[in-house]
């Protein structure tokens, strides 16, 4: 996709028709890559990685009842495993 392509509208960029996802400049303990709604298995639960403003930093939001569990740092990533996008989990 050309960069020219992709609009920023407040702050968050945007294309039509598609969805972008940042990433986190983490990895997990395997060694993938860790975007924005990655879902992430920390332990025995499921987490979903999303940006929180306030405060500013990556947050592990508990994907059953929407609980921040805690920021994701680079020590928290190294302790998780990528499952697949939220997106991708709910076509299945």
């Amino acid at each position: 996709m050309r960069l020219d392509s992709i609009d920023c509208v407040k702050g968050a960029l945007y294309k039509k028709d598609h969805i972008l996802l940042p990433f986190t400049g983490m990895y997990d303990k395997a060694g993938d890559e860790l975007y924005e709604m990655d879902v992430v298995l920390m332990g025995t639960g499921k987490f979903v990685i999303v940006w929180d403003g306030d405060p500013v930093a990556w947050q592990l939001v508990n994907i059953t009842d929407n609980t921040i569990l805690q920021p994701l740092t680079q020590a928290a990533a190294k302790t998780v495993v990528r499952l697949c996008c939220y997106f991708e989990s709910e076509k299945n």
